[in-house]
Parts: structure tokens; C-alpha cells; sequence
């Protein structure tokens, strides 16, 4: 190719890159916003749908962070598409500004996983079809820890055992101060964020992060600290890069620290976290999937294609190629439930609870945050610190 066509290429190619997508929903088609996991697989499925229905499918590329700023704006404008992809922790605010649409799943509910199912349920009503879902979990080396602890005294005596501090080698290591990985301590017997309202929403007024059991969790943590089984202050790269060099046993992690495992010949394990005191902890599910735009022309449409196109084991399983998180269509999951890695993060969520999708758990981070830290310079007790969290957390809330 001379130098002249070779110009005429990229120009032709620059041109297209600079068209304008579609930008609003036009009866008769569809129009997707999806991130660039799944929308590839979503401009596929359109091409079949458009050969079966003729009915075009368009799919604009967003950044996932993107899509839920941008629908708050394009939806009321009047723009915006029929169907995004997102997470379901967007789902309160979403609902409380009316920019989604209710998903009629009745007949269909036994095919999905019942956590991802309760992520995209708003009081008695479903918004969202799963797609996957994650969960962190206990991530154990096997040469160090050939079966994981079942409970949290077993885990207490395999991190003494293998606790060294002066060889810098350690059995457990978390996080800190991190509420996102210490919930399940303070959930295994009895704490949660949020409360819930009689028709099942949840009430952001009833915080549950310093009742008997978060206390009780909070200390166990301490208590863990004091015997010097956690360094003070651990963050995520010194707990991996321990983890990853052979030098801790096990760590309370998500799929994410998996593949730098791998890379490093880590032969490892992916388990639920020890019960403690006979109550299974429950670490905070997330779960992605789509949603139809309360503004689109196209309602009945975007159902048919989510339920029929999108909701098969052939799609989720090429969406699983791209992106190896659980799948939350059951048929799907049942398949690929043969990795034992999948199969560990399947059981950990299947115990787990929905991330509080409200917004106000936007006012809950970081004065849990700050309670963790206090407890762990030994600032204050466990529930000294989350008495005081708590108090900033409905203050913030409650706007006094």
C-alpha cells in the first residue's frame, strides 16, 4: 500500500472514530451503553438480534464509571439509551431519581443466583438482570496451609504457628484500617450497616456497625493485634507482596490479588472465611448487570433482548472469557463451577450480603475507617470507636 492510500485508510479511520454515537433512544431500536468488557459481546448479540426482529442495536463504549453520571444527565434530558450495564450498589440513587426501570424476572428467578437477584431488588421489586458477581474471601497458601481453617479458632492457631515476626513470615494478614475486609469479622455474629424498613428497603437511620456483634468482631481484630499475629498498619501491597513471596499463609482478599498469585507459582486455595463463634461471616457482595432506562422508547424491546439475547449460557460464558468473575446466571456458573477458584468465590458470595446500594453509605466509610484505626493503635476500645462512628455516621445522615 503506497503512501497516499495508506493516508486514506487512517483519514477513513479517524472519520468514523470522530461520528458522534447515537446519543438517545429511538423507537424501534436499541441502544446500549456497556463498558468495554461486555461491549463487544453486546454489538455480537445485536447483529442476531437485528437478523431475527430487524431491529437495530446499537452499542456506544463507556467507561463503567461513566455510565451512571451520564444517564443522571441524559435520561431527564430526554438522551440517553435503553439499556446500561452497571453495578448494583448505583441502584438507590438510581431509583430515588427515577432514571430506571422495573425488569419483570418472575418467571425466570430459579435461573440466577439468589444473592445477585437480592442486589438488584429495591424494596420488592427487581431493576436489574445479574451478570456476575464478586466476593473476597479467605486466599490461602496450600505449601503453608494445606486445607483452609473451617473455624476462627483453627485460623487462630495456623497464623500462631506460622508467625514469625523476627523472620518477617505470617499465618493471617488483612488490611487496615479497611471496613470493606473487617466487615465480615463484625457480621459473623450479628453486625450489619444498614436496617431494613418493613417493605424491605433499607432504613439508613438503624446502623448496625456498633451492636453486640460488630463489637465482638472489632475485638477479635484487636485481639489479634495485640498478640502481634497482625502488624499494625498492613496495607494491600504489604499483604499481597507477603502473600505473593511465600511468606504468609493466608490473607482476606478478593479475586483481584489472584493473578499476581498465580504469576508468582503460588498454589493456592479460595475458601469462605472461618465461622466465628459459630456465625458464618458475611462479606459484602458485589454484583454487575444491566438496567433499562426509565426514559426509553423502547421498554418491552429492551427486556426481550436482555431476557432472550442476553441471559443465555453462551453469552455469559463469553462475557466470562473476557472477564472471569462469577457468573450469576446459574446455568452458566454450573459450568465453569468446576474451577475450584470460581467455585470458592460462588461460596463465599453465597453467604455474603449485597453492598448497601443507598446513598447514603457514602456517609459511612470513613468514620468506620477511622473507628478501625483508633482500635488498632489502641486508641480506644472496639466499642468506645464504634459508638463514636456510629454518632458521626447518622449526624451525617441525618444532616445535624
Amino acid at each position: 500500500m503506497n503512501r497516499m492510500a495508506r493516508l486514506a485508510v487512517v483519514l477513513g479511520l479517524l472519520a468514523m472514530a470522530l461520528t458522534p454515537p447515537a446519543a438517545a433512544s429511538v423507537e424501534g431500536e436499541l441502544l446500549i451503553w456497556a463498558d468495554e468488557v461486555r461491549a463487544p459481546i453486546m454489538a455480537d448479540l445485536g447483529k442476531q438480534f437485528e437478523a431475527e426482529y430487524g431491529i437495530p442495536v446499537r452499542v456506544q463504549e463507556l467507561g463503567l464509571g461513566d455510565i451512571r453520571s451520564q444517564l443522571s444527565v441524559a435520561g431527564p434530558a430526554g438522551e440517553g439509551p435503553d439499556i446500561i450495564v452497571g453495578a448494583h450498589d448505583w441502584l438507590g440513587e438510581l431509583v430515588a431519581n427515577g432514571v430506571v426501570e422495573p425488569i419483570d424476572l418472575s418467571d425466570r428467578l430459579h435461573e440466577f443466583v439468589p444473592v445477585a437477584i437480592e442486589a438488584f431488588t429495591w424494596g420488592e421489586t427487581i431493576y436489574g438482570v445479574p451478570i456476575a458477581f464478586e466476593a473476597i474471601g479467605l486466599i490461602y497458601n496450600k505449601a503453608l496451609v494445606p486445607e483452609p481453617p473451617q473455624t476462627w479458632d483453627e485460623l487462630l492457631a495456623i497464623a500462631r504457628r506460622l508467625t514469625d515476626r523476627t523472620a518477617g513470615t505470617y499465618g493471617f494478614l488483612m488490611q487496615m484500617p479497611d471496613p470493606y475486609h473487617t466487615f465480615p469479622l463484625l457480621s459473623a455474629t450479628g453486625g450489619y450497616v444498614f436496617g431494613e424498613n418493613p417493605d424491605g428497603t433499607l432504613n439508613p437511620l438503624d446502623v448496625g456497625l456498633n451492636n453486640a456483634g460488630a463489637v465482638r468482631g472489632l475485638t477479635l481484630f484487636r485481639d489479634m493485634l495485640r498478640e502481634g499475629l497482625l502488624p499494625v498498619g498492613t496495607d494491600y501491597n504489604t499483604m499481597t507482596s507477603l502473600f505473593y513471596e511465600g511468606k504468609a499463609g493466608m490473607i482476606l482478599s478478593g479475586p483481584w490479588a489472584l493473578g499476581p498469585a498465580a504469576a508468582a507459582g503460588i498454589d493456592f486455595g479460595y475458601a469462605r472465611i472461618p465461622t466465628i463463634d459459630g456465625g458464618q461471616p458475611k462479606p459484602f457482595v458485589g454484583v454487575q448487570g444491566y438496567m433499562i432506562s426509565a426514559f426509553s422508547k423502547n421498554k418491552l424491546l429492551a427486556e426481550l433482548f436482555l431476557k432472550e439475547y442476553a441471559s443465555t449460557t453462551e453469552t455469559v460464558l463469553a462475557i466470562f472469557a473476557r472477564d472471569p468473575r462469577p457468573p450469576a446466571y446459574i446455568p452458566a456458573l454450573d459450568i465453569v463451577s468446576a474451577d475450584p477458584i470460581v467455585r470458592g468465590v460462588s461460596e463465599s458470595a453465597s453467604v455474603g450480603v449485597p453492598m448497601p446500594a443507598i446513598p447514603e453509605m457514602a456517609s459511612v466509610w470513613t468514620a468506620w475507617s477511622d473507628a478501625i484505626e483508633l482500635v488498632m493503635n489502641d486508641a480506644l476500645s472496639p466499642q468506645e470507636a464504634l459508638d463514636q462512628a456510629v454518632r458521626q455516621i447518622l449526624a451525617l445522615i441525618s444532616g445535624s
